[in-house]
């Protein structure tokens, strides 16, 4: 019988077993969504005016039950780790303004890079810039903090609703013609050298990061919710839990799958494009709901028997989610770009997201692999070593093993 994840206790910290776990299911999100985004211009809403009615329909199924779900759960654990961080640094007797600085910086750094040779729609870039405002958090109550993470979502929720609305009465929908001649400039940029990839990088990358700016208080508000959530040590011991989790199910499925199907409504049809806007602050309301659904779901079925497996086969790539983040990026440029087979735009969603499935696989029997023979992932290992000051070991036991495991090394 599988080991059920390891928890912290007063006397002795542990790793959370189920942050790791959560950041291996988060990975499935994201990879589905960035995919779609690296291999065409049309891929994310199912291909262009010709495409068949299956990519259509996976493209519509992902927006509705993946996309803006992944992230959120992503962000969460970002600040919920921030807590492990701290509380890390006090044991160590370490100043923790300077090791959060240095790792904000490196992951800043790793970002930029990957936005310019991989994917210019990097997060990390974002996390690592939202990190220095979540510093300033760090002593504020749980219930306060949470109450500027409700804030931010409902002021940018009206925005974008605001937005949308002015945007459906000001504007006719963009034509088919049009969207060909804005996307050709990518299609031949993605399809050359090397060289062609990296500027075609550059290029979008302002827009990718507007697009970050635009949504920055919605990922604030996520790491602001997994702050409050470490503070109470809310995974920490979640058999305490089980009926509020399954209250968050019963009631966050309904709202979270109506919001997504709205949204999915507003961007891949029926309704025209102009409504894209109002569809996304639907999204950025109910969205939280569906992922919390799915989190507590998770976290209850890897507490059955037949659950633990899975559970087992996550938790290894969460450990690693870093690697495994910037490993996805990787494959998709070598396939969808110049730097490998240059599929750009030639392959429909419904392929794309089949690919996913073997990639994601991949990357959970990889991760189980490496992880039986060393502490970290390549990418944290470095990462980790940037913010202590020193690389850390990466094999057998250490005098200091219990206070290193409950800073959780993945900052996804």
């Amino acid at each position: 019988m599988s080991t059920p994840p390891r928890h912290d206790t007063a006397a002795t910290p542990a790793r959370i077993g189920d942050i790791d776990v959560l950041r291996g299911f988060a990975l499935l999100g994201i990879l589905l969504v960035n995919a779609q985004m690296m291999a065409g211009p049309y891929t994310g809403t199912g291909g262009g005016p010709d495409a068949s009615a299956v990519d259509r329909g996976a493209a519509w199924v992902v927006t509705a039950l993946v996309a803006t779900k992944f992230y959120l759960l992503f962000s969460f654990l970002f600040g919920y780790s921030f807590t492990l961080q701290q509380r890390s640094a006090e044991r160590a007797a370490a100043a923790f303004a300077p090791r959060h600085l240095r790792r904000s910086a490196v992951l800043f750094l790793l970002g930029l890079a990957h936005a310019v040779l991989l994917y210019p729609g990097d997060i990390l870039m974002t996390y690592a810039s939202l990190g220095l405002m979540l510093f300033a958090f760090r002593t504020g109550l749980p219930r306060t903090v949470l109450r500027v993470a409700a804030g931010l979502l409902g002021a940018v929720a009206v925005l974008l609703l605001a937005y949308g609305l002015l945007v459906i009465s000001t504007t006719e929908p963009v034509r088919p013609e049009d969207l060909a001649a804005v996307a050709s400039d990518s299609v031949a940029g993605y399809r050359g050298g090397p060289g062609s990839v990296v500027m075609e990088n550059v290029r979008l990358l302002p827009h990718a990061l507007a697009g970050n700016l635009l949504f920055a208080a919605d990922l604030l508000a996520a790491f602001l919710t997994g702050l409050a959530a470490g503070r109470w040590r809310a995974l920490a011991d979640l058999g305490r839990h089980r009926a509020r989790m399954k209250r968050i199910i019963r009631r966050g499925l309904p709202i979270g799958l109506a919001g997504g199907v709205f949204m999915a409504v507003c961007s891949n049809g029926p309704l025209d494009n102009r409504w894209f806007y109002v569809g996304r602050a639907a999204g950025i309301l109910t969205a939280p709901a569906l992922t919390a659904a799915y989190a507590c779901g998770l976290l209850l079925l890897v507490r059955t028997r037949a659950g633990r497996r899975i559970g087992d086969a996550l938790a290894p790539a969460g450990r690693m989610s870093l690697t495994n983040y910037l490993t996805q990026s990787l494959v998709l440029a070598l396939v969808f770009t110049g730097y490998g087979l240059g599929l750009y735009d030639r392959v429909g969603t419904a392929v794309v997201l089949a690919g996913c499935l073997v990639l994601y696989a991949a990357q959970l029997a990889l991760s189980a692999l490496l992880l039986r023979h060393t502490r970290y992932g390549p990418v944290e290992f470095l990462l980790r070593g940037a913010t202590r000051g020193g690389l850390p070991r990466t094999h057998g036991a250490t005098a200091d093993d219990s206070r290193r495991a409950e800073d959780a090394s993945a900052v996804l």
